[in-house]
């Protein structure tokens, strides 16, 4: 691959990781993973 190819590959994956990233912070998501994250966390340490 030439430079210039590698470089449009990585800012065209780097844009849709945004764009997705942006997607799912529209519908909230993030606020189902951090309830999920703490849910396993306190079960991890017992008390949950």
């Amino acid at each position: 691959m030439t430079f210039f190819r590698l470089k449009a590959v990585r800012l065209a994956v780097l844009a849709v990781s945004l764009l997705f990233i942006g997607i799912g912070l529209a519908r909230q998501e993030h606020l189902d993973v951090m309830q999920k994250a703490v849910r396993i966390c306190l079960e991890c340490v017992g008390i949950g």
